[in-house]
């Protein structure tokens, strides 16, 4: 398979992310909360493209997450913060040689997206009543962290390898 048509089915699977959203599967879930798909699909796709195409990705990707949630908080300047930084990461490929890494990376991006909107729900939604302090808020976060970072090291090494194979990869399994 040549390299554009990978990267065009890689795309095209991109939107199933908002499917996983949806309908995540009961198995990949802690107390009723599953990882953060969106994170998942940009960890490896900013890695080998870029911050440029991080920052598009991410912002695509949150409008179509923005489109099929119900509240006012949104997914975009997450998502877009995410893919710039993990750009910027991806140019240098030693730190990307332990697939450990992949799985600490998706940790941090699904607990830095969980928070920008809990704190988009405190200031934006609710106009800064003091319902800052929910203890279901904390929980969400840390579930869908914690599920992000296990998941992260298995399928962000599985994408990467089939999809950027064409590229000098480092990735090695532990």
């Amino acid at each position: 398979m040549r390299k554009e048509s990978k990267r065009t089915l890689y795309i095209c699977l991109g939107a199933l992310v908002p499917l996983f959203t949806l309908f995540s599967p009961p198995f990949f879930s802690i107390g009723g909360v599953g990882p953060e798909w969106a994170v998942l699909w940009i960890l490896p796709w900013a890695l080998e493209e870029g911050p440029l195409s991080g920052i598009f990705a991410g912002f695509c990707l949150g409008m179509i997450l923005d489109g099929i949630s119900l509240y006012g908080a949104t997914h975009t300047p997450a998502l877009i913060l995410l893919g710039y930084w993990w750009g910027l990461l991806g140019r240098k490929q030693k730190f990307f040689d332990k697939v450990f890494l992949l799985g600490l990376l998706g940790w941090l991006g699904s607990f830095i997206s969980g928070i920008f909107l809990w704190l988009q729900n405190i200031f934006l939604v609710t106009e800064g009543k003091l319902f800052f302090y929910n203890v279901w808020s904390f929980h969400t976060i840390l579930a869908a962290s914690i599920m992000t970072g296990l998941i992260a090291p298995i399928l962000c090494s599985i994408i990467l390898r089939a999809f950027f194979s064409g590229k000098n990869l480092k990735v090695i399994f532990i």
